[in-house]
């Protein structure tokens, strides 16, 4: 088993305190973003709106929340140890499995056999719509 990602908040506090502190990345991200496209000013003022801008937010906060990868085994092993409540996506028939526990005793998984990075990928976006968009408003 191993873990990729850096943000595991243990509080809805935590939680929300990471999403405001990944803010000025995503600002500089999406102007730097349409620098490249070529933008002008009054392109930008009319193309990149506040919906743009937290939209790059929510990618960026869940592209760094912390990912467990493990067998089956593994992951069955610490659902024994979890108290909260796991939603749990994908084939049962499949080899491996990704998960996240976020801060409020939820946690969210997704099963897998070969494509990790497009599984953990998956499972970021799950775990954000799942268990932090709510929290993060």
């Amino acid at each position: 088993m191993h873990t990729v990602g850096t943000f595991a908040p243990t509080s809805a506090a935590e939680a929300r305190e990471q999403y405001t502190d990944v803010g000025p990345a995503a600002q500089t991200v999406v102007r730097e973003v349409a620098k490249a496209m070529e933008f002008d000013r009054e392109e930008y003022d009319d193309r990149v709106s506040g919906e743009v801008v937290e939209t790059a937010r929510d990618a960026l906060f869940a592209s760094l929340l912390e990912v467990h990868v493990g067998t089956r085994e593994e992951f069955a092993a610490w659902r024994d140890g979890y108290d909260g409540t796991v939603s749990v996506v994908g084939h049962e028939n499949v080899d491996n499995v990704v998960w996240h526990a976020g801060p409020e005793d939820e946690a969210v998984a997704a099963t897998f056999q070969n494509e990790e990075e497009a599984a953990i990928a998956t499972l970021r976006r799950q775990a954000f719509g799942r268990l932090y968009r709510e929290l993060i408003q």
